[in-house]
């Protein structure tokens, strides 16, 4: 009981540092959460360059949003994890709006070929290829969903608050995703051949929970 105060009380003292402003308590929530969020962003980008960017803004918004932070609460790691999603969205946003500048573009100018950094950084490259493809065939509101439920680990509650939205449908996003994800990453002629392997894209992924 004493260690659960304990760790209830600093947690408040936390939060009153951000709120006040204090670069230090900013630093501790960086290095507590960075990787967290990195992780995050990835599993809803899927680059790793990407994700970097989206780290470096989710901590630019969660200091500009600091006033904000309740004087309770258990972990800060779905607020910041909540920010980083709407991040995401903007980022989406920006890059179709870059797409179709560029696609004006006349005839000749030249556009950057960015090479994927992902294959080189994950072993099994072809299993990559599938576990992406069939998030890109999920919505972005289940996608949203399983990232933060079953890869960040937040329970429903957790989810709901990131995201702003009821508990309810945190769990039917949650199983909608799961059932279209397992569907996608069996590729075809492979039947339940697949089964085995497919269902470690949706388990959950052990990251801190503080």
């Amino acid at each position: 009981m004493e260690t659960h105060q304990g760790e209830l009380a600093a947690r408040r003292r936390t939060r009153a540092r951000i709120r006040g402003s204090d670069p230090d308590a900013f630093g501790e929530l960086f290095d507590t959460y960075a990787r967290s969020v990195y992780n995050h962003a990835y599993r809803l980008t899927g680059d790793w360059s990407t994700a970097e960017d989206i780290v470096s803004l989710t901590f630019l918004e969660a200091w500009r949003l600091r006033a904000g932070v309740a004087e309770e609460g258990g972990s800060l790691r779905p607020w910041l994890l909540g920010i980083a999603t709407n991040v995401t969205r903007n980022q989406r946003r920006a890059t179709r709006r870059h797409a179709a500048a560029v696609a004006r573009l006349p005839p000749g100018e030249a556009v950057a070929d960015f090479a994927d950094e992902v294959a080189g950084r994950v072993d099994d490259e072809e299993q990559l290829a599938l576990v992406r493809t069939a998030l890109a065939k999920l919505r972005r509101a289940d996608r949203e969903v399983l990232a933060l439920c079953v890869w960040s680990g937040l329970g429903y509650e957790a989810a709901a608050d990131a995201l702003g939205i009821p508990v309810g449908t945190v769990r039917s996003r949650l199983s909608r995703a799961r059932r279209k994800l397992a569907k996608h990453m069996e590729p075809p002629g492979t039947g339940a051949q697949m089964r085995g392997d497919r269902t470690s894209a949706v388990r959950p992924i052990e990251e801190g929970t503080r």
